[in-house]
């Protein structure tokens, strides 16, 4: 008998109202509940809309220590009442520290613990430096009761360092919420495809799933380059091979899932030799700011 997981990622809009947002993300979870997922992946900051687009202070006041997040209050009932693993995106305080942060529930509703957004961008639309310390907490995997999950959040997702750290460290499939759309110092800048295919190498190269949730919509903002911030959606589940194996478009709201046979997985990843041939006696370059 094999280890199979489902797997399932939510994709839409949100608005100013966190309870609106949060209840819109409870009935995303059920509905990939009753489809058979286990693992039900929401996008990045759900509890509101991407307020990195600009700095206004204000923002600050929606942050909460991570054990009494309203979203993770809400959701850890949900995840024991369905008996699905849910990895909780949410803007964090910590004393005078704010991060992005991630809260991983298990399939009974217990926190398991937060991951801290390792790295932290900042560009136009952007602006998550004003907000964000860098992530404390070193990449994380989680044992949940589905399988072993890595999570990392948003610009993460670029980053091979971060998807090849989870995967030595044991994880089976990886994961990423997302909050990433148009580009307001360049309209003719469209980094979906790019976005996605960034994942997909980290699929291959690690032979491992992938799971990417985005949000979608336009988000309107006062005083801020073409009115606002579009969402590109383009949420997809890769396989091992980086192929595409369930996709949204760009203005899809609902949920997507894949299944995976963890075992064969395992079985395959030894197989291809990339971690049996790694040479970690030439990559000393890599651990510093420039090479030596």
């Amino acid at each position: 008998m094999t280890r199979q997981i489902k797997v399932a990622a939510i994709q839409t809009s949100y608005g100013e109202d966190m309870a609106a947002n949060i209840r819109k993300t409870e009935d995303f979870v059920r509905q990939a509940a009753s489809e058979g997922a286990q693992v039900v992946l929401p996008s990045e900051l759900f509890q509101g809309p991407y307020f990195c687009v600009a700095q206004e202070e204000r923002w600050f006041a929606t942050a909460y220590p991570w054990r009494e997040h309203p979203c993770v209050t809400a959701m850890a009932p949900l995840a024991q009442e369905l008996g699905v693993v849910i990895p909780v995106s949410i803007f964090e305080r910590e004393g005078p520290h704010y991060f992005n942060s991630l809260v991983m529930l298990d399939a009974d509703g217990s926190p398991m613990g937060v991951y801290r957004k390792s790295h932290i961008p900042d560009g136009p639309g952007y602006n998550e430096k004003y907000y964000f310390r860098p992530g404390d907490t070193g990449f994380k995997v989680w044992d949940t009761r589905f399988g072993k999950l890595g999570v990392g959040i948003c610009w993460d997702q670029w980053y091979p360092e971060t998807a090849r750290a989870m995967t030595l460290m044991g994880a089976e499939v990886l994961f990423y919420p997302t909050a990433i759309g148009s580009e307001p110092h360049d309209a003719t800048l469209d980094t979906a495809a790019p976005w996605r295919r960034a994942m997909q190498g980290h699929a291959v190269s690690n032979v491992i799933p992938v799971v990417g949730a985005n949000r979608t919509g336009f988000e309107p903002w006062a005083n801020y380059p073409n009115g606002g911030q579009l969402f590109y959606g383009s949420s997809f589940i890769a396989d091992h091979r980086g192929d595409l194996v369930a996709a949204l478009g760009r203005e899809d709201e609902g949920v997507l899932h894949a299944e995976f046979d963890l075992d064969f997985l395992a079985t395959h990843r030894a197989a291809w030799g990339f971690f049996r041939d790694r040479r970690t006696d030439l990559y000393g370059s890599l651990a510093g700011a420039r090479p030596a």
